[in-house]
């Protein structure tokens, strides 16, 4: 059980495929279309942080429950999830990333290498607002057919090499597919591709209500929004980890 909530964050990241070019556009033209797309710059500029809520499934364990994420920029997050009798949390504080153990309660600091995977999935809007102060820049690499449908292939790379594919649809140029790595359930680095759909408004922000996750191939997560809030005064506080 604390492998797999240890696993459930490390959602958004990839690796790009054999892509074909698309003319005439630079990394910087889409990604300030993405931008656009988005809400606009000075709306994305604007929140501060961002409550989102819902359910989530973890297929192959048959086993769901509630779940709230928490976000303030530019990088804490904060995950709750309860399901069958468990309330598991896990978080980034700008400084270190913990979680709950689930049969105890009890706040820990997590290992090395997963919560790097998650200080990386924790920054927000500035990962797109302003990407060099955050070491990352971005590659448009062209299109790849997905499902019979070309998909723009923007590449943000970080500081240390790690890259995440982001696959957008050229007519909203909104994000339709992640791909990434990530750490599965024993600790060993896996392919993961997250897949998002039925994009609602909230204030003048589209963002996806469904999101389904796979491993290797393997469905693994499946996700429903019900609520999205911004600004509503997240303190610090709640990110930290309490002893």
């Amino acid at each position: 059980m604390k492998k797999t909530w240890s696993s459930l964050m490390l959602v958004l990241l990839a690796a790009a495929l054999i892509l074909t070019p698309a003319a005439g556009q630079t990394a910087k033209d889409v990604l300030d279309k993405m931008i656009q797309a988005s809400g606009g710059r000075k709306a994305l500029e604007a929140i501060k942080d961002t409550t989102s809520t819902g359910s989530i499934e973890m297929v192959q364990m048959g086993m769901s429950g509630s779940m709230t994420m928490y976000n303030k920029e530019p990088n804490l997050m904060r995950m709750d999830m309860e399901a069958q009798g468990f309330t598991m949390t896990q978080a980034f504080d700008g400084q270190s990333a913990w979680q709950t153990n689930p049969m105890t309660g009890a706040a820990e600091v997590m290992p090395e290498q997963q919560g790097l995977y998650v200080k990386r999935g924790a920054l927000g809007n500035a990962s797109l607002l302003a990407p060099e102060a955050y070491g990352l820049t971005y590659e448009f690499k062209g299109t790849e057919k997905l499902n019979d449908k070309d998909y723009l292939v923007l590449v943000q790379k970080h500081a240390d090499g790690y890259t995440v594919a982001l696959y957008l649809d050229p007519q909203t140029y909104l994000p339709y597919k992640t791909k990434s790595k990530t750490l599965d359930m024993m600790g060993a680095e896996v392919d993961q591709e997250t897949v998002q759909e039925d994009y609602q408004t909230t204030d003048g922000i589209p963002s996806a209500r469904s999101l389904i996750i796979y491993q290797n191939g393997v469905e693994f997560i499946r996700v429903k929004i019900s609520s999205v809030k911004y600004n509503s005064g997240l303190e610090d506080s709640l990110f930290k980890m309490k002893q």
